[in-house]
């Protein structure tokens, strides 16, 4: 087949696979802002879609391993057709299982869609020999730590704004009195993320005792600026004040979100782009590849577009269906999530946002009781989550078998 058939097709699929992460999983990561009425749906369409190119663009990774997580050897690449064949295989699996998801309205990991898919690629290509099966026990163990701990983190967090504002007499008072608390650890957990999860972040090579410094010491001057303009913006006879207070800080939280997301998701479908794009052009890669700024562009732009057209669904379901979401359980939700992530990376575990952001979704609502979870729904999510790395691979296995003699 001719070369420039094959990248045209590799463009496409990396596109494809871009959308549908903005469709799915970006779409998770704004649904409790969206569910508490922090902002509209079409606000959410807005913020994500230019934050998230800004975040691919300026903010993702340059250099994006060619096999994600280390977890099929690299030993794969060696064969260029193969690893061609496995690069559009892995694409069009991994594009394929997450828009099946997002027409069922369910949230999963784009992250582990693509490990699912060149597991599927790997097998394929060399055999069994070549997965880490060390590596995928991890994945498999993220299915259970992220979303509890992000679980019993947002459970928490929301039974404090409850001890400490809610039950009191003068609500709205003391949520401004303590506003520098909240809009402190919310910069310092975004700071934190930015510094330790973005590549940006770890160019800069900060050490762990001066990146927590250095977000104390931010965080505590955002704190009472916060405070100043929550004072300034929010009128003391607002009937609805205390909710106002947090949905002001998790507007914050919403646009941090986005602008990550871009950063560390487009690497999902740049990955494979990439190696298609440098077989091509080259003939041979390495374990590692330089990425041009207009791929991580057209990734983003990708994104941007999947969350505007089919953004909604996967929204609803996280924002409405499991539970009822308030601004002072959206705050909680969106605090836990970026906690668990931000932790999470830093111990070097393969966790995926849309667990985190389930997890924190169900914290705050079983802190009101078992009966206002909707438990059929958490059924069905869990399902899929189980079923994403088979699916992926299983497709990925036999999209390889027709495109092999093909291309």
């Amino acid at each position: 087949m001719p070369e420039t058939v094959v990248l045209i097709a590799g463009f496409l699929l990396g596109f494809y696979m871009s959308w549908n992460i903005g469709a799915n999983d970006v779409a998770n990561s704004m649904a409790s802002a969206v569910g508490a009425k922090a902002i509209t749906v079409r606000q959410a369409v807005v913020i994500a879609g230019i934050l998230n190119i800004v975040g691919a663009v300026f903010i993702g990774s340059h250099v994006t391993q060619t096999i994600r997580k280390g977890i099929v050897s690299t030993e794969v690449l060696a064969d260029p057709h193969l690893a061609l064949v496995g690069a559009l295989s892995a694409l069009l699996a991994a594009s394929l299982w997450i828009s099946f998801a997002t027409w069922r309205s369910l949230p999963v990991s784009t992250t582990h869609s693509i490990v699912g898919s060149m597991i599927g690629f790997g097998i394929m290509a060399s055999g069994f020999s070549v997965i880490n099966w060390g590596k995928l026990g991890q994945v498999v163990a993220s299915w259970v730590i992220s979303p509890v701990f992000a679980m019993v983190l947002s459970f928490l967090m929301f039974k404090f704004i409850v001890g400490l504002i809610l039950s009191r007499e003068d609500p709205f008072e003391r949520a401004i009195r303590w506003s520098p608390l909240f809009v402190g650890i919310a910069f310092f957990v975004v700071l934190l993320c930015f510094l330790f999860k973005t590549p940006l972040g770890k160019t800069f090579s900060i050490s762990t005792p001066m990146a927590l410094s250095l977000a104390f010491g931010l965080a505590l001057i955002f704190g009472f600026i916060g405070k100043f303009l929550l004072v300034k913006f929010i009128p003391s006879d607002n009937p609805d004040g205390t909710e106002e207070v947090f949905r002001k800080i998790q507007i914050g939280t919403s646009c941090y979100v986005a602008l990550a997301q871009g950063a560390n998701d487009v690497a999902n479908a740049i990955g494979p782009l990439a190696l298609v794009y440098f077989l091509v052009k080259d003939g041979n890669v390495g374990a590692s590849l330089p990425v041009p700024w207009f791929l991580l562009l057209f990734g983003g732009i990708g994104i941007a577009l999947g969350v505007a057209m089919a953004g909604e669904r996967v929204m609803k379901t996280i924002g409405e269906k499991i539970t009822t979401l308030t601004n002072t359980r959206g705050f909680a939700v969106d605090f836990s999530a970026a906690t668990t992530v931000m932790v999470a990376s830093k111990m070097g575990l393969p966790v995926s946002t849309t667990h985190a952001a389930v997890g924190g979704v169900l914290g705050v609502g079983f802190a009101g009781g078992v009966d206002a979870v909707n438990v059929g729904i958490i059924g069905k999510i869990v399902l899929y989550w189980v079923l994403t790395v088979p699916a992926a691979a299983l497709t990925s296995m036999f999209l390889f078998l027709i495109l092999e003699p093909i291309l």
